[in-house]
């Protein structure tokens, strides 16, 4: 069977036929054919430390990763193996994270890495999971075989600095409420000096759209000057705000604050937290050097826009990810609606477990409801949705609980409801998901 695309989804589909004994070729275009975001030819490169964000129950991405863990995820076993300091969330270095993954699928006596770009779909089995930097050629292959046009957004990728740029006299370290230690570093601002940044941030020179293309923003993704745009304030409140931070120079909590977190394993790169833009890279080194701290900051990633393309799921899919009126061909990634390296990672694990199960001659499986995933895959897979936008996994997807209750509690509840709903359902399918001695990550 063939998949395409070498991306999380690929790779996570790649390694579950392997796992079952399929073989597979996993078709990855880079490096013969590049794209907007990517810089290497590495499978699964991320463009973000933080891409797996928070790693608790208490969250819906959190207890979706814990459902990967239990599913035999190859894509957490090595984001947990090149985990990085960032408080409760899980972040990863992200050249060893890609280079960890692409060992393991190597590996994989099954699997024939195959370095070509196809402009056409395969008549066979076939999981596509090329993303939403899917190439022009294979885009209009897929819209001809699902007989619609494509929805997209633009997703954009904030700008990192090097450590030792930052003073340190200014900057100081912690994490929101004191939780998770020293992992951040925090650039505070006054009142003048937070709206004169603000102003700029509006003034500054914008890398134009063209004209054939709407502009679409994802919410969890949203440019700061998109932000900004919505009023003076909404960046004080949104990835400027200085709740649970208190500046230990003057014992006051800035009236905004910029926070930073690692990037790399070394601890000598950091991000700007929610700086996504699309300004211009000398108006963001121009504008990004007013915030206190960073004046004098040495970038070695400016922030970029690319366009992402999904498919209108709910009109194509079933809920096995297989396509209405082509059932040997299985859709992916964040090309199918989520949102999210997680969320894209697990609908590859899904549609890996299912294009095994087509081949064995036996029905396709769809995860619990209550679970995180079979929410995710329920919401993407839904008829009848109008607008249809892409999704990260949260609890408001799931089913209600039996009992009332609220906050921290009711989450945790939710998060025990599904963990057990999971097992059940591995029980019933006879899936265990326990990797086996040859795939296991060192």
């Amino acid at each position: 069977m063939t998949i395409i695309g070498g991306g999380l989804a690929g790779c996570e589909a790649a390694w579950q036929l392997a796992r079952g004994g399929i073989g597979a070729d996993l078709y990855e275009m880079r490096p013969v054919r590049g794209t907007e975001a990517h810089q290497t030819d590495r499978l699964g490169e991320l463009v973000c430390s933080n891409s797996f964000r928070n790693a608790t129950l208490e969250t819906a991405v959190g207890l979706l990763k814990e459902e990967m863990r239990r599913l035999g995820s190859i894509v957490m076993q090595v984001a947990d193996a090149t985990r990085v300091p960032a408080g409760a969330c899980l972040a990863v270095d992200r050249l060893h994270f890609a280079d960890g993954l692409t060992r393991a699928v190597e590996a994989l006596a099954s699997v024939r890495i195959v370095r070509e770009e196809l402009t056409e779909l395969p008549l066979g089995l076939t999981i596509l999971a090329t993303g939403p930097l899917t190439s022009p050629a294979l885009s209009q292959a897929l819209q001809t075989a699902l007989g619609r046009t494509h929805l997209y957004f633009y997703d954009a990728i904030a700008p990192i600095v090097t450590v030792d740029s930052v003073d340190m006299g200014v900057a100081w370290k912690a994490s929101r409420y004191g939780k998770g230690g020293e992992d951040y570093i925090n650039c505070p601002l006054d009142r003048e000096q937070y709206y004169r940044f603000v102003a700029a941030v509006g003034g500054a020179e914008k890398v134009a759209t063209r004209d054939f293309e709407r502009c679409i923003y994802f919410e969890g993704c949203m440019p700061i000057e998109e932000m900004a745009r919505r009023g003076p304030d909404t960046l004080a409140f949104g990835p400027m705000r200085p709740v649970g931070l208190v500046n230990p120079r003057d014992g006051k909590r800035p009236y905004a604050c910029v926070q930073l977190r690692q990037d790399d394993a070394e601890g000598r790169l950091f991000n700007l937290v929610g700086f996504q833009t699309k300004m211009t890279y000398a108006e963001q080194r121009r504008v990004f050097r007013m915030i206190p701290g960073l004046e004098q900051a040495e970038f070695v990633r400016l922030g970029s826009l690319h366009r992402n393309t999904f498919i209108n799921s709910p009109a194509v899919l079933l809920p096995s990810l297989q396509v209405i009126g082509r059932k040997r061909l299985l859709l992916a990634g964040q090309l199918v609606g989520v949102e999210g390296y997680v969320e894209s990672a697990a609908t590859g694990l899904l549609a890996g477990l299912n294009a095994e199960r087509l081949l064995q001659g036996v029905a396709p499986l769809s995860p619990p409801r209550t679970t995180a995933l079979g929410s995710l895959v329920a919401y993407v897979t839904q008829r009848g949705k109008k607008g249809f936008q892409p999704m990260n996994a949260n609890y408001g997807l799931l089913p209600p609980l039996a009992r009332p209750l609220r906050g921290r509690d009711k989450k945790l509840a939710l998060a025990e409801r599904a963990l057990a709903d999971l097992a059940r359902w591995q029980t019933s399918v006879q899936f265990t998901g326990e990797p086996t001695p040859s795939q296991t990550v060192a």
